[in-house]
């Protein structure tokens, strides 16, 4: 079994064919799926999916980019939405200096929320860092000594100063297809460097597609070829990854079930 810490399947681009998607993602042995939220006030589409298919989890967030968008989305909302019990995390949130879609300020407003809603659900937050390195590891180094959370750097393509920070904070760190471009090499030293037990794979869908298929619309039953690449990278084989990451999830977004035979250590 494989996990796709983080898809989005609501987006515009699956809306025609879920359905065969997610069939697609079960035949190529994906057995969960978590479809990332990316606004508050859009959490709706999130619900409908988790609701329809068994092996679809969700989050309840607002991206860095919708951040002056949802300002004025309150903790209060994000603890409300974040009672349904297929939300499995929080998020996604945090730092994106690369488009600043939204101001600076405000970006770091709405990333210390959530990670409030963290820390008070006790769900993971998934964060979104994009040259935003320093800003991100201030952030979460100051929050972690106001209480403790757990999160992922998910698709992760930063810098090992934040990896190392953040590993060292606890957080998990998950790849996506950027892992298997050719020009990632960079990127492949920085995985060889994170201990195992902090390992996720993710596809980040409808983007980043991974080799062979770069370019095209990446699809959760992709993250099989991002899970090769890894375990190469790492020096493990396929089976190895699957039960590393695998288990590795399950701990993370313990709110999750989990199918007997995985077992997953404290």
């Amino acid at each position: 079994m494989l996990i796709d810490s983080h898809c989005h399947l609501d987006f515009p681009d699956f809306a025609p064919e879920v359905d065969a998607v997610v069939a697609r993602a079960r035949a190529a042995g994906i057995g969960r799926m978590i479809t990332i939220s990316t606004r508050v006030r859009r959490f709706h589409q999130i619900r409908a999916l988790v609701e329809r298919y068994d092996d679809v989890y969700g989050s309840v967030g607002t991206h860095c980019h919708h951040a002056a968008e949802e300002d004025d989305v309150t903790l209060d909302e994000i603890l409300a939405l974040a009672a349904h019990p297929k939300v499995v995390a929080i998020g996604e949130a945090g730092l994106d200096y690369h488009y600043d879609k939204s101001p600076r300020d405000v970006q770091a407003r709405g990333f210390r929320r959530h990670i409030a809603a963290a820390r008070r659900t006790g769900l993971p937050l998934v964060i979104h860092a994009r040259e935003a390195d320093e800003d991100v590891a201030d952030i979460l180094e100051d929050e972690m000594g106001q209480g403790a959370f757990t999160a992922v750097l998910h698709c992760f393509s930063s810098g090992a100063g934040l990896a190392r920070r953040g590993v060292a904070l606890g957080l998990y760190v998950s790849f996506s297809g950027i892992l298997t471009f050719k020009k990632s090499e960079e990127l492949r030293e920085i995985a060889r460097e994170i201990p195992p037990e902090r390992l996720l794979v993710e596809t980040d869908a409808p983007y980043l597609a991974p080799a062979p298929w770069r370019g095209k619309r990446n699809e959760p039953a992709y993250v099989v070829n991002t899970a090769r690449v890894l375990a190469e990278t790492i020096g493990v084989d396929e089976a190895e990854i699957a039960r590393i990451t695998t288990a590795n999830a399950f701990r993370l977004f313990a709110r999750m079930p989990r199918p007997a035979g995985i077992e997953v250590a404290a």
